[in-house]
């Protein structure tokens, strides 16, 4: 299987502009495939790797250099003035605080000079013109003055990201009138199709000439960058959250009318935000899109193929999954009547009717992959009259389902444990007259109804119904929050959580691997070397290839220390990603004995299952025990590994994974993955 999914990356490869399924080896003559195979076997590794490797995003065009060095001398001078600047406002924080704003135009331009990444003959131009907008802005601040902050029309700004510290762009549409402390205005989130050339420089400047596909009258519009090319899954999420966070910090957002929109990938953003965050928004507007994995990739899947870790991963973002959340918005879809991305409206339409939702879904006639201009104003009409009306801040009803704690909370209910993650979880809450509260539940083991201060009725004693089990509780104090939480004693509920010292999966700690870089994370390189020549070779490479796919594919750079300069701090603030073996890391020396599976210099042991420490590395996800409120990963980075669709976007990789490094990589697995498999509830191995 590893071999011919080898060669199934390799097809998509030589196969450049595909975006949509995957070549699949499975589909070939049964003689080309062993053909094939035969080949890819008697190749090393290393070559295999450099054969499946491409740059993200991809080679530029040759600009003249006499072009280059005028922007490389530019870029120069506009660093030095950045860090004069800096310098100057040591002790003017709220000036300082807005310092992002001028360096993300350094990045938009350092970048693409430092890896090759203008694709346009005027890209240099337009770098230039970026430099001078930095410096209008450094010679505002230094006036004490920021005009871009309550700026209307199109405007450009940045934040600095808490999961690596990069510099993320986002772009704003601020309605004419807008001013400073005024009324609360709505706000849109529009999420972009894709584009693979969509660097910081290209996204900054569609962001200072257009503003976009909908720019409703009194609205504030957010657009994300998004990391590049992801669909807003991984640190993208993150972001879109971080860059919302920053934009009502300074604008006046009224919080009940919020919505997400998008086309194409950015409706496949719509479909997985509207869907995983139901609770949020007062509508939701996708734009065709995906909104699974197997069908959309038309994957033929079989009990083995993808292997069984997988197909439970593909519940994290597909959307169908989550269709009953939409119970807590409103959902006006849009499809061209000819686009094949049409098929993601359709399937969430009967995902839905499963779950007795209706979905408006406008339709452009004769049209494939593009908004047709009646429809679209159709669209625009319907979506303004929702958007007008808002939504509830506190419902009467609460409709929840998930299959991890990753997303764990809907309107006022929070799923604090489930009793089998990747399986259906469901609950369904109803505030009734009399401070009377029922719950059903299905999958879970701890929730909490958590409310917020405006919900002034749950004074007194409140009755909750918990699948048919009877509490009372104290309410709360008026124009207060109030929380109350439960937690199953075996088949029956009691009041009260969890105890937090017990190890257990929680929300942000519930994995798998690629949950760890969806916050703060630390690279710890080891110091020496491991016994295994072999070990230490395949380390070294994926250390590299991790990095180089960080700073391609989600823009920033890795932040790394080396074993023996890790801090107390460092522990406390990030997940900890520990390259090596206990051999050659110090810190991998110190978990290795604390962890269910048992790895020293003879062997790994995982359960019943055993491998040689000559040839196998251990990959996984634990909470750390140096510091049980973060995780600590073992060699791995995002698991999904190159571009590729934006469907295949999910994580390949369960909780832990036995890695032989002698095997080729695949696009599923850096070597042969001898085993693999999720931790339980308690984070320890299933039985």
């Amino acid at each position: 299987m590893a071999v011919e999914d080898g060669l199934a990356l390799i097809l998509e490869r030589a196969r450049p502009g595909l975006s949509g399924n995957w070549v699949r080896a499975k589909s070939l003559p049964m003689i080309t495939r062993v053909l094939v195979a035969l080949l890819l076997s008697l190749m090393p590794s290393a070559l295999l790797s450099a054969l499946t490797s491409v740059q993200i995003p991809p080679a530029g065009l040759n600009i003249p250099e006499a072009k280059l060095e005028r922007v490389k001398t530019e870029l120069a001078a506009f660093s030095t003035e950045i860090d004069k600047l800096k310098a100057e406002l040591v002790s003017k924080p709220d000036l300082l605080s807005l310092m992002p704003d001028v360096e993300i135009f350094h990045k938009a331009v350092s970048w693409p000079v430092q890896f090759n990444e203008f694709y346009k003959t005027n890209e240099p131009q337009q770098a230039l013109a970026l430099i001078q907008v930095g410096r209008e802005r450094i010679a505002q601040l230094r006036m004490g003055e920021a005009p871009w902050t309550w700026a209307t029309g199109l405007v450009v700004r940045a934040f600095r990201s808490r999961i690596d510290g990069s510099l993320q762009p986002y772009g704003l549409v601020v309605p004419a009138g807008y001013q400073y402390q005024d009324k609360p205005r709505r706000l849109d989130l529009w999420f972009p199709g894709r584009d693979e050339k969509r660097t910081e420089l290209a996204f900054i400047q569609s962001r200072l000439k257009s503003v976009g596909e909908f720019a409703p009258a009194d609205t504030i519009v957010l657009h994300p960058y998004g990391r590049y090319c992801n669909a807003t899954k991984f640190a993208g999420e993150t972001d879109v959250f971080e860059a919302l966070a920053a934009v009502m910090k300074d604008y006046p957002v009224d919080l009940q009318r919020v919505s997400v929109r998008g086309f194409s990938m950015g409706g496949a953003s719509t479909w997985h935000m509207g869907a995983h965050h139901a609770g949020l928004w007062a509508g939701v507007a996708p734009g065709a899109g995906f909104v699974e994995a197997a069908k959309y990739l038309k994957i033929p899947v079989t009990p083995e193929f993808p292997p069984s870790w997988e197909q439970k991963l593909w519940h994290l973002y597909s959307a169908t999954d989550y269709a009953a959340n939409l119970f807590n918005t409103t959902v006006i879809a849009y499809s061209g009547e000819l686009d094949k991305q049409k098929q993601a409206a359709d399937e969430m339409e009967k995902a839905m009717a499963l779950e007795g939702l209706p979905m408006r879904h406008i339709i452009g006639p004769k049209v494939e992959h593009k908004y047709e201009p009646t429809a679209k104003k159709e669209l625009a009409r319907q979506f303004d009259e929702l958007m007008s009306k808002g939504r509830e801040a506190v419902p009467q009803e609460v409709r929840f389902t998930t299959w991890t704690l990753r997303y764990n909370r809907m309107a006022w209910v929070r799923v604090d444990s489930l009793l089998q993650h990747w399986e259906r979880a469901r609950v369904n809450a109803k505030l009734l007259p009399g401070r009377r509260i029922d719950v059903t539940t299905t999958n879970v083991s701890g929730f909490s109804l958590d409310f917020p201060e405006e919900q002034t009725a749950l004074s007194g004693t409140v009755s909750v119904s918990i699948d048919g089990q009877s509490f009372e509780v104290a309410g709360a104090l008026r124009d207060h929050p109030w929380t109350a939480s439960f937690v199953r004693d075996g088949s029956r509920w009691k009041k009260g959580a969890a105890d937090p010292k017990k190890l257990a999966k929680r929300p942000g700690l519930q994995g798998p691997i690629d949950d760890a870089f969806m916050d703060s994370f630390l690279f710890v390189t080891p110091t020496g070397k491991s016994r295994s020549p072999q070990v230490q070779a395949w380390v070294d490479r994926e250390i590299k290839r991790t990095s180089d796919q960080w700073r391609g594919q989600f823009r920033g750079e890795v932040r790394v220390k080396r074993d023996v300069d890790v801090t107390e701090a460092d522990l406390a603030a990030n997940n900890v990603v520990l390259w090596g073996d206990p051999e050659s890391n110090k810190l991998i020396g110190k978990v290795a004995g604390k962890l269910p599976i048992r790895w020293d210099t003879k062997q790994i042991v995982a359960g019943k299952t055993k491998a040689s420490s000559e040839n196998h590395a251990l990959v996984m996800v634990h909470p750390n025990p140096l510091n049980p409120d973060r995780y600590v990963v073992l060699n791995s980075g995002v698991t999904f590994r190159g571009l590729g669709s934006n469907a295949d976007q999910t994580p390949k990789l369960p909780d832990w994974a036995l890695i032989d490094v002698t095997q080729p990589i695949t696009d599923k697995a850096p070597g042969g993955v001898t085993a693999a498999g999720f931790f339980d509830e308690r984070w320890e191995l299933a039985r």
